[in-house]
């Protein structure tokens, strides 16, 4: 008795849990993708309870700098007018230490922070140290020829005799420490105190020294807490929401974020725009593919062909200009007036007469391009590589001596490549709470629905073949037994009455 109970209790639990199975599913279809997005938007914002809020504070990934020098091998035949030749020099590589300082919560869901860099030499992942020599122009004599080409006669002479007396030449030979960190110039305290407001520093100059052991300035930024839809938006730079270096409000807005997190879910169509204090602009980067990094779904972005482009190839950028060939952009009005111009390494996507005019350069996709890693469901960088060159135009200014006939040309003087990948115990976190997770509750909702209408598959057919009435089962069995013919003599047998027999005779 109590195994047939047992027997007909078993489809009904079979039933009852392929139901709840069933509805499980369904609901964890309609609510998981709505949890996980609540809960990116969570983690993601600026706020000191969220998942991101130390990884935005203390960047855990690694950075590196990696400096290439062009080394000017025929400087005296470039004063003669000839055709400039240079070697590239390098890898310097330096270690690139941050964190943000001075987080400030305002009541407008801003936060304003400095973000404060030093860079350490790493000779281990450097090829030649920061000893070696260089021969490069001399950016100071260089500018300083450039910005007096306009000025009377005499104050070119004065500068020709200025520069004969301090021993000052159209190209220079130093070390790599000295034109990263600085040195110190006589020209500097000679141009600072005869030329007042000509430069924007005073003592040691070099091209990377105001960049270690300092920050780029106070950004003031959305958090995300209060409106979502602004995140990481730059809400003003320095206390400005607007440049004034160029000559079109389009080219002076600061767009995007501070360039370290952007907006979650992501799409093709979804474009990566920051502002660079470097590059004194804002930049966007668009889509370029999917692909996969240590597991983790990523969209990669690249700069488009008219990030450098000029005003004639790309209307919008007519702002940036004077311009030159297109591919280069002219900083002069950020960096101290020199002529100083930023492209893509090697003269990568621009004009090529600019790579031509240059012997030993050799620009391709491969090494000089760069690039953006994004997760796009939370706007998290997981590998980037940003690559630039920063070039000097020079030329024989009539009255200054020591240009010489050098032909007009944009003489590239080093490129360098900031790169950074999330690794380690923090790649390890994120891929399990933001990639694993979701991942796994997506896999559930689908496993769960899939059980519960198989298990009600069971459930129905076991109904319907086995579990027949038993009524009709026995009438089923009769109909289906065939009946004995009646013998002649069963109705005699039936209807006789009961007596003895008799005895039978002696």
């Amino acid at each position: 008795m109590g195994s047939r109970a047992c027997a007909c209790r078993a489809p009904l639990v079979l039933g009852c849990a392929g139901l709840l199975c069933a509805v499980l599913g369904a609901v964890m279809i309609l609510l998981v993708p709505t949890i996980i997005e609540q809960q990116v938007f969570k983690n993601v914002r600026i706020d000191p309870n969220s998942l991101s809020f130390n990884m935005w504070k203390e960047i855990p990934v690694p950075f590196y700098m990696s400096i290439y020098f062009f080394d000017i091998l025929n400087p005296e035949e470039i004063l003669k007018g000839e055709k400039p030749a240079v070697q590239e020099r390098g890898p310097y590589v330096y270690r690139e230490f941050r964190h943000k300082t001075n987080i400030t919560f305002n009541d407008n869901d801003t936060v304003s922070f400095r973000e404060h860099r030093s860079f350490r030499f790493q000779p281990d992942r450097s090829r030649g140290s920061e000893s070696d020599y260089i021969m490069m122009p001399n950016i100071l004599v260089m500018g300083a020829a450039a910005m007096m080409e306009h000025k009377p006669m005499e104050l070119k002479l004065l500068l020709t005799l200025a520069f004969s007396t301090m021993r000052q030449r159209a190209f220079m030979n130093r070390t790599v420490r000295e034109i990263m960190w600085g040195y110190d110039d006589p020209l500097v305290d000679f141009i600072s105190n005869r030329f007042p407001g000509m430069l924007p520093f005073k003592g040691k100059f070099g091209l990377f020294a105001e960049l270690n052991d300092s920050d780029s300035g106070l950004f003031t930024v959305f958090t995300g807490v209060k409106n979502f839809s602004r995140i990481h938006l730059v809400d003003n730079w320095n206390g400005i929401s607007k440049l004034n270096y160029w000559h079109s409000d389009q080219c002076n807005m600061i767009n995007g974020t501070s360039g370290q997190m952007w907006a979650p879910f992501m799409t093709p169509e979804s474009s990566l725009e920051f502002y660079s204090p470097e590059a004194c602009r804002s930049m966007r980067l668009t889509f370029k593919e999917t692909g996969v990094y240590e597991g983790i779904p990523i969209y990669r972005f690249v700069a488009p062909n008219t990030l450098f482009a000029n005003g004639s190839v790309y209307p919008p950028n007519e702002g940036f200009c004077p311009c030159r060939e297109s591919g280069i952009m002219n900083v002069s009005t950020c960096r101290f007036n020199a002529p100083l111009f930023l492209s893509h390494p090697h003269f990568y996507n621009a004009d090529p007469v600019l790579a031509e005019a240059v012997t030993g350069l050799d620009p391709n996709p491969e090494e000089h391009s760069l690039f953006l890693d994004v997760h796009p469901v939370t706007g998290i960088p997981m590998n980037c590589s940003v690559k630039l060159q920063l070039s000097l135009f020079i030329k024989a200014i009539r009255g200054i001596g020591q240009t010489g006939k050098i032909a007009p040309v944009v003489l590239p003087m080093l490129w360098f490549g900031e790169s950074g990948a999330m690794e380690g115990e923090p790649l390890q976190t994120f891929y399990k709470q933001l990639v694993l997770v979701p991942k796994v509750l997506q896999y559930a909702q689908y496993v769960l629905l899939g059980l519960g209408c198989f298990l009600l598959l069971i459930f129905a057919v076991y109904e319907i073949l086995v579990q027949t009435p038993v009524g009709a089962s026995s009438q089923l069995q009769s109909a289906a037994q065939p009946k004995q013919p009646a013998s002649p003599c069963t109705p005699l047998l039936q209807d006789a009455p009961s007596r003895p027999l008799a005895s039978p005779p002696v």
